[in-house]
């Protein structure tokens, strides 16, 4: 019996060290769900416009502190829903990307309120070579002339998003496509502007950098800011310098029984 007591000793010391383990192990699981919340993840990625079911979807447990807008966290949320932007493979799914409740899918279930779709008709030159794509941002611009009829070319839309090419308002790997039309998204008040400008003169698109929110203001470009702006004035004519004045020659002046000093 003896010989067998240090043996139950550790069997004994074994069984407690697990058991705390466990109950460690345990709370501390327990107080990292307490900091997690669960929320609805994409399971894989997703194309902008495309409608929502269970399999797109699954639950992960994401921290607190970690999501700052409002995130769905079940399944009959997100059911029949239609995103408005492209969700990547892991990342929370949130309201800001999905369309209204009731939405059917589309183009108009990608607009954000208050705004519109407008497609400008474009071609290799004016698409910026086919490197405008869907959620890139760019500025309209106006080739037409001025009340002296004058050509005279103008940036009047800026930061416009780009939200199809073609047939397709998804990214297509990112890749320049040449097109013969492009969506653009605009207020009420742009879309009118840009219809006027398009009746007289020729859009182009210029694209700008995602990041590039500050406005520009500018007066437009003129035939003469291209011709003349960098040409070199003719050279003015040298002065010449006057010839001194001739000296004038003293002459004695005489008087009457006076001789008088010159002057």
């Amino acid at each position: 019996m003896r010989n067998l007591r240090p043996f139950v000793m550790i069997l004994m010391s074994l069984g407690i060290g697990l058991a705390a383990m466990t109950v460690a192990a345990q709370w501390l699981r327990d107080r990292g769900l307490q900091q997690t919340r669960a929320v609805l993840v994409a399971a894989h990625d997703v194309a902008a416009g495309t409608r929502l079911d269970g399999s797109m979807l699954e639950v992960a447990h994401w921290p607190n502190d970690a999501i700052l807008a409002p995130a769905l966290a079940s399944l009959e949320e997100a059911q029949g829903r239609v995103t408005t932007s492209a969700l990547m493979r892991g990342e929370p799914l949130l309201q800001a990307k999905l369309a209204a409740k009731g939405e059917t899918g589309g183009l108009s279930a990608m607009l954000s309120e208050g705004r519109r779709a407008v497609t400008v008709k474009v071609n290799e030159v004016v698409g910026v070579a086919g490197f405008a794509l869907p959620g890139n941002y760019v500025d309209v611009m106006v080739h037409t002339t001025d009340p002296q009829n004058q050509p005279v070319s103008r940036i009047v839309l800026e930061r416009i998003r780009v939200m199809a090419v073609a047939q397709d308002a998804g990214p297509q790997d990112n890749k320049p496509r040449v097109v013969n039309a492009v969506t653009l998204e605009v207020t009420p008040q742009e879309a009118e502007r840009m219809d006027l400008a398009r009746s007289v003169g020729t859009l182009s698109l210029v694209l700008r950098s995602q990041n590039d929110t500050a406005p520009v203001v500018t007066q437009g470009a003129r035939k003469r800011d291209v011709l003349f702006a960098e040409a070199p004035t003719a050279d003015a004519p040298r002065a010449r310098h006057a010839p001194p004045p001739a000296a004038r020659e003293e002459r004695p002046e005489v008087l009457r029984g006076v001789k008088a000093s010159s002057q």
